[in-house]
C-alpha cells in the first residue's frame, strides 16, 4: 500500500513546486512590494513629467537669445570644452552608481547599495564644484546673469539644472543619514528607487544641456 501510494504523492507534489518556482520568479521588485511604494513611484514620474515641460521651456529661451550678447562674450569664446567633458563624465559615472545601488538593493545587500550611493554622492558634488568654479571664471570675464540676454538665458538654464543637482545631494544625503542602521526593506526599497530615477532624469537633463548649450555654443 505504501509503494502505491508514494508516487501519488510525489506526482501531486511536483505541480506544486512549479507553482511555487513560478509564484516567486513573477514576484515584483522589492520597490513595488507596497501600494505605497507604488503610489511614490507614480508621484516621481509625474513630478519628472511636469520638470520635462519646464525644462524645456528654458531651453526654447536660451535657443532664442543665444547670440544676444550685448557685445560681451560669446559661447565660442567662453566654453572650456575639457572642463565640460569632464564634469559631464562625472555625472553620467553617478548615474552608472546609481543604477549599481538599485542593483544591490534588489539583491537585498544593504551595505553595497550604500557604498554606491555614497559614490553617487560624491561624484554629483564633484561636478556642482567644476560647475560652481565654471560660473565663477565667466563672472570674470565679463558674462553674467545680468551682462545680457545670453547671459541670463545661459544662468536661468544652466543653474535651473545645478539647482536640481544640488535638490538631488541634499535629498540622498538624508536618505543615507537617515538609514545608515538600516537594512533593505520594502519601505526603504522605493525611497531609493524614487531617488534613482529622479538622479537619471537630472543625468538626461545634462545630456541636452552639454549638447545644445556647450557643443552648439562652441562651434556656432
Amino acid at each position: 500500500m505504501s509503494l502505491t501510494a508514494e508516487p501519488g504523492r510525489l506526482g501531486a507534489a511536483a505541480p506544486a513546486a512549479r507553482a511555487g518556482a513560478v509564484e516567486k520568479s513573477e514576484a515584483p521588485p522589492i520597490e513595488l512590494a507596497t501600494q505605497e511604494g507604488r503610489n511614490k513611484l507614480i508621484g516621481v514620474w509625474l513630478f519628472i513629467a511636469a520638470e520635462s515641460v519646464l525644462f524645456a521651456s528654458f531651453f526654447a529661451v536660451y535657443l532664442a537669445l543665444r547670440h544676444s550678447t550685448m557685445g560681451g562674450p560669446t559661447g565660442k569664446e567662453l566654453f572650456d570644452l575639457k572642463l565640460v567633458f569632464l564634469a559631464t563624465a562625472l555625472l553620467l559615472s553617478s548615474s552608472f552608481t546609481s543604477v549599481m545601488a538599485v542593483l544591490n538593493m534588489r539583491r537585498l545587500q544593504a551595505g553595497a547599495m550604500k557604498a554606491w550611493l555614497l559614490a553617487t554622492w560624491l561624484l554629483g558634488a564633484s561636478f556642482l564644484a567644476l560647475e560652481a568654479y565654471e560660473f565663477n571664471h565667466y563672472v570674470h570675464l565679463g558674462h553674467t546673469f545680468t551682462s545680457s540676454a545670453f547671459g541670463t538665458a545661459f544662468y536661468s538654464l544652466v543653474g535651473f539644472h545645478g539647482a536640481h543637482v544640488t535638490f538631488g545631494l541634499l535629498w540622498l544625503f538624508a536618505l543615507l543619514v537617515r538609514n545608515l542602521r538600516r537594512g533593505v526593506t520594502p519601505y526603504i526599497a522605493p525611497k531609493v528607487y524614487a531617488f534613482s530615477l529622479y538622479w537619471h532624469f537630472v543625468d538626461l537633463v545634462w545630456v541636452f544641456i552639454f549638447s545644445v548649450v556647450y557643443l552648439m555654443g562652441k562651434v556656432a
